[in-house]
């Protein structure tokens, strides 16, 4: 039985295999494509993206200062500003990446006693206190709602979207092999850590 701290480094693998599989089939959209209006909650492909990639920032950025005890970065709010930071598909690809591994790597760090830790998150009116686990479960709930949101508006493009609904099943191993070989990945440091 896996441990919780080493189910959440899991959903972390998880996150950027997915992460991966929907930037990489975006990037195959034409800039027109990628930046064209689309009824969602952001309007466009490139707006959510870069939305997901920012708060990333702001909320990795929080756990990374929790455990070294460090204060709440209270300029964190300019990670959103530009809005938009990043014009093309494969610089949010190559940036989200990076984002990704620093997740792999904060989750790989924590025992089930950090987890229960908690973490100051600025916000415009203070400092909120969450644990860590919840923290990371709001990332991870984050960033499938508005992977979905892309997924949706990449179906109305020439692209098809790929499929993101997965996990790590033991007997679909094969399925993910090519991906794995692409980020680097390894069932074997994804399971036996």
């Amino acid at each position: 039985m896996l441990s919780l701290s080493h189910h959440f480094l899991t959903m972390a693998y998880n996150n950027a295999w997915a992460n991966y599989r929907l930037l990489k089939a975006c990037c195959c959209l034409n800039q027109a494509d990628f930046v064209a209006a689309r009824t969602s909650f952001f309007p466009s492909i490139k707006a959510t993206l870069n939305h997901l990639l920012t708060v990333d920032w702001y909320y990795v950025d929080a756990l990374e200062r929790s455990i070294r005890a460090d204060p709440p970065n209270a300029e964190a709010w300019k990670f959103f500003e530009p809005e938009e930071p990043f014009d093309t598909c494969a610089e949010l690809h190559q940036e989200q990446r990076k984002t990704d591994e620093r997740l792999i790597t904060f989750c790989r760090s924590m025992t089930d006693t950090l987890m229960t830790e908690p973490v100051g998150i600025p916000r415009a009116n203070g400092i909120q206190i969450e644990q860590r686990s919840r923290l990371l479960a709001h990332l991870f709930q984050h960033q499938i709602h508005h992977r979905g949101q892309v997924h949706s508006m990449l179906a109305g493009t020439p692209i098809k979207p790929p499929q993101l609904d997965e996990f790590f099943c033991a007997d679909e191993a094969k399925l993910r092999e090519s991906d794995f070989r692409e980020l680097g990945f390894s069932e074997q440091e994804i399971w036996e850590c």
